[in-house]
């Protein structure tokens, strides 16, 4: 089939807002011509990712317990150490989780967008962009005392509750207005081998999940992937050598979904490598001819001349792909955050036209 993204630019969630409507707004304002769906900003609560979901979802379950607090004062972990650690209570042999507190905020998120597209505030060929962390992602970072044991447990329970939730979207939200990205950075750190706590087939909490959740996803809702080596406290988590890895899990992703993969988003290199061709040269592996490719390669640190580099660089190894920040912007706010976003546009258009 033909491809059904071919934007030049994805807004890869978080953006540096105080809400859902300045999200929307500010997005639309910026970005309107160039992307394909627009996030609402994961704005508040969220903006902590999967730390969102250790609070709301995790950390209240009657069958899990709190081993540790966080030790941070602010009772925000500064890094994955400092996340409160939990584990499955002794004698429980299976659990289920009611609801994913996540999904009634994107619900909240999806009517606002809708008011806001019939104002004329949202251009009507724009899609309601939805992130959804992967289950080990909401996992990894908080059970590190008995991982294994655990994941036996919660991962099955994640994965039912995940799977309800897409038909609890679908339910409300048309899947023709729906963008569903899949957001995997624990993922791709655990499989990389730097996760001191993990324990057993890292490729499996990977590629198990996703070969049973990515076909539950209806044709007509667009649908994407993002790889990424987190921003927990700080971009990357973990460097890597070049992008084989991500490459490797993109196309197993795209061989294994049952359904297109409307697009993929790898993130790219620290900016003193913008120039390293040992780095992008594994995407020319790349074999996901119906998706499109968005490089992380827009960071704030070296703004147009930086994104120049590496645009030059991975186009020797990939001839045709789309731009976005190496991962979402809401932790990227700078001083004035409203000019983090002016500045993100600005880059691109002048790098892009």
């Amino acid at each position: 089939m033909s491809r059904r993204v071919d934007s030049d630019l994805l807004l890869v969630g978080s953006l540096p807002v105080d809400s859902t409507d300045e999200g929307f707004r500010r997005g639309a304002e910026l970005f309107a011509d160039r992307v394909a769906a627009l996030p609402d900003g994961e704005s508040g609560a969220r903006g902590a990712w999967v730390g969102y979901d250790r609070t709301t979802l995790l950390e209240p379950h009657p069958d899990i317990t709190v081993l540790a607090p966080t030790g941070s004062p602010t009772g925000r972990a500064r890094h994955a150490y400092d996340t409160a650690r939990l584990t499955v209570r002794d004698g429980v042999e299976g659990l289920r989780f009611d609801a994913w507190p996540r999904v009634a905020e994107t619900l909240a998120s999806w009517e606002r967008f809708a008011a806001l597209r019939a104002e004329g505030v949202i251009p009507s060929h724009l899609r309601f962009q939805v992130g959804l962390p992967f289950p080990s992602s909401v996992f990894t970072g908080a059970f590190k005392d008995a991982y294994a044991r655990d994941w036996a447990l919660v991962g099955p329970a994640l994965e039912d509750l995940w799977a309800r939730s897409i038909d609890e979207l679908l339910a409300v939200i048309p899947a023709a207005d729906l963008a569903l990205q899949w957001d995997l950075a624990y993922e791709v750190i655990d499989i990389e081998g730097v996760v001191g706590w993990t324990e057993g087939d890292a490729w499996e909490r990977f590629a198990g999940p996703w070969s049973r959740l990515a076909p539950r996803v209806p044709e007509e809702v667009l649908m994407g992937l993002h790889l990424c080596y987190g921003t927990f406290p700080e971009w990357p988590m973990f460097e890597a050598r070049d992008m084989s890895l991500i490459v490797r899990m993109a196309n197993h992703a795209v061989a294994h979904a049952g359904r297109p993969v409307d697009w993929v988003h790898l993130a790219g290199p620290r900016y003193l490598r913008s120039e390293d061709d040992r780095f992008f040269a594994p995407l020319a592996d790349l074999d996901t001819p119906d998706s499109r490719i968005f490089l992380g390669i827009v960071l704030p640190i070296d703004g147009e001349d930086g994104l120049r580099r590496r645009r030059t660089t991975a186009s020797r190894h990939l001839a045709d792909f789309g731009v976005a920040q190496y991962c979402g912007m809401g932790r990227q706010r700078g001083e004035d955050p409203a000019a983090t976003l002016r500045e993100h546009a600005a880059v691109v258009a002048a790098v892009l036209g």
